[in-house]
């Protein structure tokens, strides 16, 4: 028994530089024009017979305007970031740099009290994990990046640092085949 999982990185909802840990700002301007861009391509994933979001704003926004109809799902939510919630990374690690570098080091640490690097990944696993596995069933997700990035690191079995490397563009997608425990990435040829 298997499953294929795509998950959909939502649409902005602030430039780069302005994000900010656990962001509950819905999309802005550039991040709805860019969901009717690229929904033609999008669309067909909502096939999906199971539709999930992350329970951000701009993840249920997404899924919405996609129509997914999507569920939203407590588990895919962002890292709890403790007090550094609502801040950007620069403010924090202007406040406190020794956190920060402990935190981009070491996957255990949580200096912001909240939840850490590892625990993340193993949630986000756990929720793969836990998908029904009907043969060749099929589901999406609408999820923030850390979530996607979260989620390839622990289908690939990657160490916990591997996750400071993926970039997770804004609707960007990526699609796992397999079933609890043996995930296998897919990548797929533009059609």
């Amino acid at each position: 028994m298997h499953v294929r999982v795509s998950l959909v990185a939502a649409a902005r909802s602030s430039s780069l530089l302005a994000e900010r840990f656990d962001d509950d700002r819905p999309l802005d301007g550039v991040g709805w024009r860019a969901v009717e861009s690229a929904a033609q391509g999008l669309v067909p994933l909502g096939a999906a017979e199971l539709r999930y979001c992350s329970p951000t704003p701009r993840s249920r926004a997404t899924g919405e305007a996609l129509g997914y109809a999507p569920l939203a799902q407590p588990a895919l939510r962002e890292c709890d970031m403790g007090r550094w919630r609502g801040r950007t990374l620069a403010e924090v690690a202007a406040q406190e740099p020794e956190a920060v570098d402990v935190w981009l080091s070491d996957p255990r640490a949580a200096p912001h009290g909240g939840e850490s690097l590892l625990a993340f990944i193993s949630r986000i696993g756990g929720w793969l994990d836990t998908r029904p596995a009907d043969d060749g069933g099929a589901i999406v997700a609408v999820a923030e990046p850390s979530v996607v990035r979260a989620a390839l690191v622990y289908a690939l079995k990657a160490p916990p640092l591997t996750y400071w490397n993926v970039d997770v563009r804004p609707l960007s997608t990526m699609t796992l085949t397999g079933f609890p425990g043996q995930w296998h990435l897919c990548l797929q040829a533009p059609a």
